[in-house]
């Protein structure tokens, strides 16, 4: 982490997971664990519980994000969330390109690109997600993948829309498999992408840019590391679902 440069934010993302009082209640234990936190804190919650996170969340430190919305502004998508329906709701994060939905829901580099425009349309930030397959890290392309979801991603994107993005490299193969990349070659690939940035923002943009890594992080293996200079903070799925976990990372983060 660089704080000098940039903030450091942890985000959970909490999946398909919680009901609407198992969310109020996680929220209300990890409340006073991280309201001294010395970096961002977001919870990014399934649609059904958005609403009890906002309230739960109200005077505290801790934004509330969504995981995913569409990038039309209504009309005949069954299933669907707009933008505009996320940010009336007073949701300030949206999680946008999660190797879930590009694995399971059929999202390209394309619609990522559409949904990220809709979203900084709608005044929200985006946590943008890239990464790599295992077997595109064996082919030894692991920038070239991330280059071009970054590049692509950010089409059509001003410098300015800019300071409303953070980036969460997250090599596939480390997302709930329990493996995770080294500290080194997380700060390698985030590195990369800040420099793909400062090609096409400037220097300047790129060094104010959070890239966060999203991949196994937890609470034994994040102090390690937050404390390389490329990576901003954390994108974190199962520890972001244990407020104890979650505070410890929060910490790491906070030095």
């Amino acid at each position: 982490m660089n704080k000098a440069k940039r903030q450091a934010v942890i985000a959970g993302n909490w999946k398909m997971n919680k009901t609407r009082p198992e969310a109020k209640a996680l929220i209300e234990e990890l409340k006073p664990l991280v309201k001294d936190a010395g970096c961002g804190v977001v919870i990014c919650v399934p649609y059904t519980n958005l609403e009890a996170a906002l309230e739960a969340t109200k005077g505290s430190n801790i934004k509330v994000g969504a995981e995913n919305c569409h990038w039309a502004k209504s009309g005949a998508f069954t299933g669907e969330i707009s933008a505009d329906m996320l940010a009336e709701m007073g949701v300030e994060y949206v999680v946008i390109g999660h190797s879930e939905r590009r694995q399971y829901f059929g999202e390209t580099d394309q619609t990522v690109n559409q949904r990220v425009r809709a979203a900084l349309d709608a005044g929200l930030k985006v946590i943008l997600c890239v990464g790599e397959l295992l077997e595109q890290r064996e082919q030894g392309i692991t920038e070239e993948i991330c280059g071009m979801q970054t590049k692509v991603a950010l089409g059509g994107v001003s410098k300015e829309e800019l300071s409303r993005i953070i980036i969460a490299y997250e090599p596939v193969w480390a997302i709930g498999t329990g493996k995770t990349a080294t500290a080194d070659q997380a700060d390698e690939v985030n590195g990369f992408i800040r420099s793909v940035v400062a090609k096409l923002y400037g220097d300047d943009a790129a060094q104010a840019l959070t890239v966060q890594y999203g991949g196994s992080m937890n609470a034994k293996n994040a102090e390690e590391l937050l404390g390389k200079e490329h990576v901003d903070g954390g994108l974190i799925g199962g520890a972001s679902l244990k407020a104890e976990d979650f505070s410890v990372i929060v910490k790491a983060a906070s030095k």
